[in-house]
């Protein structure tokens, strides 16, 4: 961690990812959540409004302490009980079958072993529990996909580690889960080599 991955980061984060049409697609995939819930990649906790009024409490982890200033506002505005912890998604210090519902939103993409942070969701998760997922990844569109390995050098550095190429169907469902439902587009108004969107729901 330095200057650019605890300040520059975050403050870029946070404004960029407050957009509107960020907070619909929020609004629109956290509707089916209940139950015991864990965020992993909770960032700036800019979900924190859009979860239903059924939600009472919530376990979120980042590994990026520097997100801290951001979620303390989103906090304060949330009648939601939020249990922070900075630590990633690799190594979750939670028991086996602890949660009803694991929720990430265009965090998989910056996980280091993505492999290993799925079967840890894979873990903490019930028997019949979800994992709900909003994610970007690898385009089927060979001249988008071209431009996605050719620029994952770069994003990485630029977005802290952020991947373009990965394909979340594929990763997903190595995993697993007993059950699988993905919904692919393109992020309006976004560039093509960043905006190929996957939005679903994986059950154990």
């Amino acid at each position: 961690m330095g200057f650019y991955s605890d300040v520059l980061f975050p403050w870029g984060m946070n404004w960029v990812m407050s957009g509107e049409e960020f907070q619909k697609q929020r609004h629109a995939v956290l509707q089916s959540v209940s139950g015991k819930i864990l965020e992993i990649g909770f960032g700036s906790g800019l979900n924190l409004p859009h979860y239903p009024q059924s939600v009472k409490q919530l376990v979120a982890v980042d590994p990026n302490a520097g997100m801290g200033r951001y979620t303390q506002q989103q906090m304060l505005k949330s009648d939601i009980d939020v249990e922070c912890k900075v630590l990633g998604g690799e190594s979750l210090p939670m028991p086996n079958e602890s949660f009803d519902t694991v929720v990430s939103t265009w965090t998989l993409c910056s996980i280091k072993n993505i492999e290993q942070a799925l079967l840890e969701v894979k873990r903490v998760l019930k028997p019949g529990g979800q994992f709900i997922f909003l994610e970007h990844g690898l385009s089927p569109d060979k001249k988008v996909s071209r431009w996605q390995h050719r620029l994952n050098g770069l994003q990485k550095i630029i977005g802290d580690g952020c991947h373009l190429n990965r394909d979340m169907r594929q990763l997903i469902g190595d995993t697993g889960f007993s059950d699988m439902e993905i919904e692919n587009y393109y992020f309006p108004n976004a560039p093509r080599f960043i905006g190929y969107m996957y939005r679903g729901i994986a059950k154990k």
